[in-house]
């Protein structure tokens, strides 16, 4: 789109594609290489927490740019990232006192085991705490990992009247099945997902999936005119069925401010 105006500055922008792999390591070797190798002027994206951290020293050694679009746990700041995506204030704060008010006191914290939910539900482990509510146990999955019996066992022992879920990637398929095997369903004991996109829930049942919530700064049925627009010409590069998640609508404004 930028080019099709002119490009930025007289030029226009060529984009370099690189495949992190899902690996932090791999992530901070093909930056230093986009940076050193070929003179990039600024860096989109990255996966995850774990993958944002190991990298972050490259781009503070060069001081060069990322622009990191997935939702984070905060505790961090450098001048050589923005974060457009969703800080903890932005989607898990008001989420959580979402749940409290309407659905329930009990809270069982699930997530990956990697830093950002470790980071997310100490936080939460307070907020529960100030409201007057309980957390009533956690567990997490290994990246990747199919393995959820054991979350699953504790739930289901646990009783809460609230899961917040922060399991990023595959596992959420193994997850939302092994729940609904052990008969935990939204009308026993709703879900909140803090990173279950729109774009993985079309790999799911999402008949059994009704009654459950996800929070995000983005959804793709918000009816403003802008977005509105925006899936209509996203849908017509890339067809009827497309579906566009919280993290690329943040990688796509990413790329309009760096322009701007």
């Amino acid at each position: 789109e930028i080019n099709a105006n002119g490009g930025l500055l007289g030029r226009k922008l060529l984009p370099i594609l690189v495949d992190g792999r899902s690996d932090p390591a791999v992530f901070a070797r093909e930056a230093e290489r986009l940076i050193v190798d070929e003179q990039v002027k600024v860096v989109f994206g990255l996966l995850n927490s774990a993958s944002r951290r190991t990298t972050k020293s490259v781009f503070e050694k060069y001081n060069h740019l990322l622009f990191y679009p997935m939702s984070y746990e905060g505790i961090e700041q450098t001048p050589n990232i923005i974060y457009t995506g969703a800080a903890p204030n932005q989607q898990i704060t008001p989420a959580v006192k979402w749940c409290f008010d309407n659905l329930g006191k009990r809270f069982f914290l699930v997530g990956t085991d990697q830093v950002h939910s470790h980071a997310a539900n100490a936080m939460i482990q307070d907020q529960v705490a100030a409201l007057g509510g309980e957390v009533v146990g956690e567990a997490y999955v290994l990246w990747g990992s199919k393995d959820v019996r054991a979350a699953i066992e504790k739930i289901m022992a646990k009783q809460p009247a609230v899961i917040i879920n922060s399991i990023t990637g595959d596992s959420n398929l193994a997850f939302f099945r092994e729940l609904r095997k052990a008969g935990i369903t939204p009308n026993k004991v709703p879900t909140l997902s803090f990173a279950l996109t729109e774009r993985e829930l079309v790999a799911m049942n999402t008949r059994e999936m009704a009654g459950d919530f996800v929070a995000w700064n983005y959804l793709q049925a918000q009816s403003n005119p802008e977005n509105i627009e925006f899936v209509k010409r996203y849908k017509t590069r890339f067809g009827a069925d497309a579906v566009i998640d919280d993290p690329m609508e943040a990688g796509y404004l990413s790329v309009y401010l760096w322009a701007a």
